[in-house]
């Protein structure tokens, strides 16, 4: 049991808090007792001012009848009227310890002497006192008796001794309840982790309900196994989708060659070879956009970010694509605002925009002849948007159309690799932005459109 480390802690607490307390017993006891003392000698000191006085005054008549009258008092002090021998003449003391006469002032240590009729024969008493020798060569002894301090000093170690002991059995009542309990559940989450490790990633730590401190490291890890849970889905995911779409031309590739194993006739082996490389080069193709995608995404290029003209970009892409979209039977639109600066990397933005305007030509169909490039700065941001007329994405398929080699096309017909958005967004990501999909004509059109906005913050005109 004491292995472990609460256990452990619970013994150190109880050690420190004893420790704590014995040292509070001796110095509140030490305290009083010294206060009480203090009191005792101011109050003697007194005593034997008003007995000296009265002895001015009156002589020894009057200091006898003072001394007799304050005897009779209920409390009274200890009274001793001694010769010059030191023989004890009168007093409210049966005998004192030999020696306390012999000096004059106060008494070093306490002395021991004994009442008159005392029930509890043998038993002795402790006092303190101030002699006075008289010119006379009497002695008076003026005492208090220190069995008052000595019972306080005994009531407070009592008390707090008392004290002590119920504390102490409560923490160890509070350790029983409470931290037994939590081990417990220490135990459960040590169960539950040995089966999560042990390759069931469906296991989840225990959750009370309770919102301590438990619970929250239980909802924070259980957090964690959903996400890792879920980044192995896509990695599956994304595993099954490489080796579907690489299946294809690499079997494409693979009858190609031996097509043109059998072919004699140059012309027809030529043209199978060159069929090799188109496959081949596709084959690069999406391995340099998987690359591009890890670089990007691991920052690899974020210290090549410089102040760019967005706007001088998307004119000289929408250039360069204005051909390709008449050729096949779309118009390109553009309203481009001037002098929209961001902070970037001008070939990962130009990409970007290639992967977008190349999506809306692939995919627009036959929803409408337009295709539309917007640029704008609005709200500390930078908008730049790619606009079809095609059927779009479903909004619930939008989070799924940004994963790598995810394609919404089921039957993969169209030619693509499914990497197209993923680049975007990574790129965005590594810009401090994001990328946005939204309908084009809004949701309730029979043929929504799909706009894509790559949003750059901080952008200024």
């Amino acid at each position: 049991m004491f292995r472990s480390t609460a256990v452990r802690l619970s013994a150190l607490y109880i050690l420190l808090f004893a420790l704590c307390a014995a040292f509070l017993v001796i110095y509140v006891t030490a305290l009083s007792e010294r206060l009480l003392n203090q009191q005792t000698r101011e109050g003697l000191q007194q005593e034997v001012t008003a007995i000296q006085g009265a002895y001015e005054r009156s002589g020894v008549n009057g200091l006898l009848r003072l001394m007799e009258r304050r005897m009779r008092q209920p409390g009274a002090n200890l009274y001793v009227i001694a010769g010059p021998n030191g023989e004890m003449l009168a007093g409210n003391v049966a005998s004192l310890q030999p020696g306390v006469l012999d000096r004059e002032g106060w008494t070093d240590f306490p002395f021991m002497y004994d009442r008159y009729a005392e029930t509890d024969e043998g038993k002795r008493h402790l006092a303190v006192a101030h002699v006075i020798f008289l010119d006379n060569g009497l002695r008076i002894l003026v005492g208090r008796d220190l069995g008052e301090p000595t019972r306080f000093r005994y009531l407070v170690r009592k008390a707090l001794m008392v004290a002590l002991a119920i504390m102490g059995g409560g923490a160890v009542v509070i350790w029983f309840a409470i931290g037994r309990n939590a081990l417990k559940r220490i135990d459960r989450v040590s169960a539950a982790s040995k089966k999560i490790m042990a390759g069931d990633l469906a296991q989840r730590l225990p959750v009370t309900g309770s919102g301590d401190e438990f619970d929250r490291l239980s909802v924070s890890l259980n957090e964690m196994l959903e996400r890792i849970g879920k980044l192995n889905e896509g990695l599956r995911q994304v595993s099954d989708n490489i080796a579907h779409d690489l299946k294809t031309p690499l079997t494409r590739l693979r009858n190609r060659a031996a097509d043109a194993l059998g072919q004699e006739d140059g012309e027809a082996r030529r043209l199978a070879l060159e069929g090799i490389i188109a496959e081949s080069d596709q084959l690069i193709r999406t391995f340099n956009a998987l690359l591009m995608i890890s670089r990007v995404e691991a920052g690899s290029i974020a210290a090549e970010l410089s102040d760019l003209d967005l706007s001088a970009i998307a004119a000289d892409t929408a250039e360069l694509y204005e051909p390709v979209a008449e050729e096949a039977g779309y118009v390109l639109n553009c309203e481009i605002a001037e002098g929209c600066l961001v902070r970037g990397n001008r070939e990962l933005i130009g990409q970007a925009m290639f992967n977008l305007l190349d999506n809306a030509i692939k995919y627009a169909g036959d929803g409408g002849s337009e295709i539309r490039i917007a640029l704008k700065a609005e709200q500390g941001e930078v908008r730049l948007s790619v606009s079809d007329h095609g059927p779009g994405i479903p909004a619930e398929r939008r989070e799924d159309a940004v994963k790598r080699f995810v394609r919404l096309d089921e039957s993969r017909s169209k030619p693509g690799t499914g990497l197209g958005l993923s680049l975007v967004e990574a790129v965005m990501s590594l810009h401090g932005g994001r990328l946005e999909l939204a309908d084009t004509d809004g949701p309730e059109a029979a043929s929504p459109g799909l706009t894509a906005v790559m949003v750059f913050p901080g952008g200024r005109r």
